[in-house]
C-alpha cells in the first residue's frame, strides 16, 4: 500500500541555495542602473508592504512587495531585483520569526524570479519610455509572480512531502491575484514612465494605505468571527444545560427552529429570513434557563409568582442575546414569540401589527410542537387535532396565514415529520457551519 511521499528538506534546502547563489552571481554580473531614489522608494515600499500584506478575499491578495520588485526588476536591473524582495522578506521574516527553512525557500523564491526577469530586459535593452516597455513589464510581471508560486509550492512539497503532482493547485488558487497584481503593476509602471518619481511614490503609498486598511479590516472581521464562535458555543452550553434541568427542552428548540423555518421558507421568506427564524426557533427558550428549579419541575402547583417568572423569559432571553451582541437582531424576535395578535400576550401585549413576522411564525412552530409531542405536560394531540385547535386561535392567539402555511406545509408530510419526536438539536444547530458563518459571511 502506498503512502504519501516521504518529506525531503534537504533536496529542498539544496535547491533553495542553490537559487540564491544563481541569483546573487546574476546580480553582481548584470547589476543594472544606479538610479538611487528610485531604489530608496522601491525597497521602502516592499519592506512596508511586507508588514502589511493581507489577503482580501479567499486567495485574493494586493503584494505591495511584489510591485515593487517586478518594478525594480524592469526599471532597475538584477542588482535591486535582488536586494528589493530580499530586503522585504528579510525584515517580514525578523518581525514574525516563522520558521528559518521557510525564510530560505521564500527569499529564494522572491528573488530568483525578479533578478532573472531584470536579467532578460537588460538584455532585450527595451527603450525605458516607450511603449513597448509596458508589455515588457507585464510579460515580466507574470514571469515573476508565476515562477515564484510555482517555486515555493515545489519547495513546501518537498518539505512537507507532498505529492509534487500537487504543486499547481496554489497557482490556480492564486489565478485572480495574479491578474490582479500584474494589471497593477503594469497601470503603474505606465504612470511611472510618464510621470517620474513623485506620482510613482504615492501611487505605493496608496497600496500600501490601503493594503494596511485592508489588514485592518480583515483583522476586525477574525476577531468578529472568534467571538462569535465563542458566542454559538456559549448559547450551546446553555440549551444543553436547560436540557439536563428540562428533558424536552433541546427537542423541543430543534423541533421548533426545523418548522418555523419551514414556514418561512413556505411563505416565500428570503433566504437570510428562513435562516433568521431557524435560529430563532433554536433559542426561543434560551430565557428559561433563568427560570428556578422548582418551576421547571413537572407536576408542580405554580404560584402567581411562578407564573410571573414564567411570563418574564421571553424579555430574559432577549436581555442575553443583546448582552452577546452577534446576535441582538434577534432579540426582537425571541422577545415578542409569546405576543398575540388580539393584544392579550406578554411580556408587552403587542397587537398583530407590532409583532414580527417571525416572532408569529415561531409562535406557531411552538404551539405546534407543544400539543403533538411527547414530551409535553398535557395529553399528546395527533397532528389533525392540533392543526383544529391552532385553527380554533387563529386570529387571536396565533396569526391566521401562518397556521394556514404549516396546514399546507404538513398536507404532504409523513408521520416522523409531523410529529418531531426525533428531532436532533446538534443537526439543528449545525455548529460548524454557524462558527463558520458567523462574522457575516
Amino acid at each position: 500500500m502506498s503512502g504519501s511521499p516521504p518529506p525531503r528538506p534537504q533536496p529542498a534546502v539544496a535547491l533553495a541555495c542553490a537559487a540564491l547563489v544563481l541569483s546573487v552571481i546574476a546580480a553582481v554580473i548584470v547589476p543594472g542602473t544606479g538610479d538611487e531614489t528610485l531604489w530608496i522608494v522601491l525597497v521602502g515600499c516592499a519592506v512596508a508592504s511586507r508588514l502589511v500584506t493581507a489577503d482580501l478575499h479567499a486567495n485574493l491578495f494586493i503584494s505591495g512587495a511584489f510591485l515593487c520588485g517586478a518594478l525594480a526588476a524592469v526599471f532597475l536591473g538584477p542588482a535591486a531585483a535582488f536586494v528589493v524582495p530580499a530586503a522585504a522578506e528579510v525584515v517580514g521574516w525578523a518581525v514574525e520569526r516563522y520558521r528559518r527553512v521557510m525564510l530560505l525557500v521564500n527569499l529564494a523564491g522572491a528573488v530568483l524570479p525578479t533578478v532573472l526577469a531584470g536579467v532578460v530586459v537588460q538584455a532585450l535593452n527595451v527603450d525605458q519610455h516607450g511603449v513597448s516597455l509596458v508589455v515588457v513589464l507585464a510579460a515580466a510581471s507574470f514571469a515573476i509572480i508565476v515562477t515564484n508560486i510555482e517555486f515555493v509550492g515545489l519547495e513546501i512539497a518537498l518539505i512537507e512531502g507532498h505529492d509534487l503532482k500537487e504543486r499547481h493547485r496554489p497557482l490556480v488558487a492564486f489565478f485572480p491575484a495574479v491578474v490582479l497584481n500584474i494589471a497593477l503593476t503594469t497601470a503603474i509602471g505606465a504612470l511611472y514612465i510618464e510621470t517620474g518619481y513623485a506620482v510613482l511614490s504615492l501611487v505605493l503609498v496608496a497600496v500600501l494605505a490601503f493594503t494596511y486598511m485592508a489588514r485592518l479590516v480583515i483583522s476586525a472581521r477574525e476577531r468578529t468571527k472568534e467571538y462569535a464562535n465563542l458566542s454559538w458555543g456559549v448559547l450551546s452550553g446553555l440549551i444543553r444545560t436547560l436540557d439536563a434541568r428540562d428533558q424536552r427542552a433541546a427537542r423541543h428548540c430543534a423541533a421548533v427552529a426545523r418548522f418555523s423555518r419551514d414556514i418561512a421558507h413556505h411563505v416565500g421568506m428570503s433566504e437570510r429570513d428562513q435562516e433568521l427564524a431557524h435560529t430563532a426557533g433554536l433559542l426561543h427558550d434560551i430565557g428559561r434557563f433563568a427560570l428556578s428549579d422548582r418551576v421547571m419541575e413537572r407536576g408542580v402547583v405554580l404560584t402567581e409568582d411562578d407564573w410571573l417568572a414564567i411570563r418574564r423569559h421571553p424579555e430574559l432571553g432577549a436581555d442575553l442575546l443583546r448582552d452577546i451582541g452577534v446576535y441582538g437582531p434577534l432579540s426582537e424576535i425571541i422577545v415578542a414569540h409569546h405576543e398575540r395578535p388580539d393584544g392579550k400576550g406578554y411580556p408587552k401585549r403587542l397587537t398583530a401589527q407590532d409583532i414580527p413576522e417571525i416572532a408569529k411564525i415561531i409562535a406557531v412552530a411552538e404551539v405546534y410542537d407543544t400539543l403533538t409531542a411527547p414530551d409535553t405536560y398535557r395529553t399528546r394531540l395527533s397532528s389533525f387535532e392540533a392543526l383544529t385547535e391552532l385553527r380554533r386561535v387563529a386570529g387571536t392567539q396565533l396569526d391566521a396565514i401562518y397556521v394556514e402555511a404549516l396546514a399546507d406545509l404538513l398536507a404532504g408530510q409523513g408521520t416522523e415529520y409531523r410529529h418531531a419526536d426525533a428531532a436532533d438539536y446538534d443537526e439543528e444547530l449545525g455548529i460548524e457551519r454557524r462558527m463558520n458563518q458567523a462574522a457575516g459571511g
